[in-house]
């Protein structure tokens, strides 16, 4: 048995710790049942379960939650609306959140779903720069959904994919011949090799369409 302080006590029947919590106006909780013998240790409960608490409270407080926001729109949201609501999801997903992107059909406008899926293909290339598709557009009854998450930055989880460069154009508007990889050994030279030239690396940047 451990006392509050945390000192042993040494190995006693259950009855003689039970009398010894309590007369010290404690509590006796059993610590570790699966040693041999049980270890039990002499604390306040009601403490202990207030200190407990507290400390998750605190570690769920440093624990960064991902909200999930819904922004919703119609087959007639108008050119000026649609902005607005596309400038609303991109600042959501700068600050990390997630978004459900929803469009609503009633009555007739069931009839013209081809309407919202091309608002969804837009919206998904505008926010592209800062958001990627977790989840395609799909039918859910009379709405069309699609939930963007914020895009990951390289080397933070995600390698971005370098895009090859396009040659520049020569003097009479025509582009370059492409840079060999390897250039030919001369005559004579023998085993030597040439020097490799790298191509032109490209952009680290990467879309999602």
């Amino acid at each position: 048995m451990i006392d509050e302080e945390g000192e042993q006590l040494g190995i006693m029947p259950p009855f003689e710790a039970l009398k010894t919590a309590r007369s010290q106006g404690l509590d006796l909780v059993e610590v570790a049942p699966t040693a041999n013998p049980p270890v039990c240790r002499i604390i306040n409960y009601g403490k202990y379960l207030y200190q407990l608490s507290k400390r998750q409270h605190e570690a769920r407080k440093h624990q960064k939650s991902i909200e999930l926001k819904e922004v919703k729109f119609r087959p007639r949201t108008s050119e000026h609306d649609f902005g607005v609501k596309r400038d609303h999801i991109i600042e959501f997903l700068q600050e990390g959140s997630k978004v459900k992107a929803t469009v609503m059909f009633r009555g007739r406008e069931m009839a013209h779903r081809n309407i919202g899926m091309r608002m969804m293909e837009r919206l998904m290339q505008e926010v592209s720069e800062v958001g990627q598709v977790e989840a395609r557009p799909r039918q859910e009854g009379p709405n069309l959904t699609a939930i963007l998450a914020p895009k990951k930055v390289a080397g933070k989880g995600t390698t971005a994919k370098p895009r090859r460069a396009e040659p520049s154009p020569g003097p009479a508007g025509e582009p370059h011949a492409p840079v060999p990889a390897k250039l030919t050994p001369r005559p004579g030279v023998g085993a030597a090799k040439a020097a490799a030239t790298p191509e032109p690396s490209g952009s680290s940047e990467e879309k999602v369409g």
